[in-house]
């Protein structure tokens, strides 16, 4: 493993450490091995030990954060179908708006990503500015009957 060199009294030793496991070191000096006991507290290893919280899949949450294509549109709030950046909003509050225009530009995975009206109406309010991070689920836009 190491080898040292230790002058102790005028002596000179060649240490080496054959093993190291717990408190018991296995040590060559002078070409005689030896099992000596460390008494000061052994450190582990410098690298932290990372922990992590437990992660619940979306599917186990009592609500879904996103509506499914089958279900009815028309909720009045366009959310984030996945965690992204807005890059570009294409239209202003007060504005009337048809099912399927393009609102804002999101990018999500390295791609751009239209996001787009799930229903008829005019838009009462933007939750978000070009440049946010927004996560799944996030409410961008509502939008209002006309």
């Amino acid at each position: 493993m190491k080898k040292f060199k230790f002058m102790i009294r005028g002596n000179n030793y060649e240490v080496e450490i054959l093993n190291f496991e717990d408190n018991i070191a296995e040590i060559e000096v002078n070409g005689s091995t030896y099992k000596v006991e460390v008494q000061h507290e052994v450190k582990t290893s410098k690298t932290p030990r990372l922990t992590r919280s437990k992660v619940v899949p979306a599917s186990e949450t009592d609500r879904a954060k996103t509506s499914s294509p089958s279900e009815k549109k028309g909720s009045g709030q366009v959310k984030a179908p996945l965690p992204g950046t807005i890059l570009e909003i294409k239209a202003k509050v007060g504005d009337p708006v048809k099912m399927g225009d393009t609102l804002l530009i999101m990018e999500a995975m390295k791609m751009e990503n239209n996001i787009k009206a799930d229903r008829e109406g005019k838009i009462t309010a933007f939750k978000v500015n070009v440049g946010d991070a927004v996560l799944e689920g996030d409410t961008l836009v509502e939008i209002g009957s006309n």
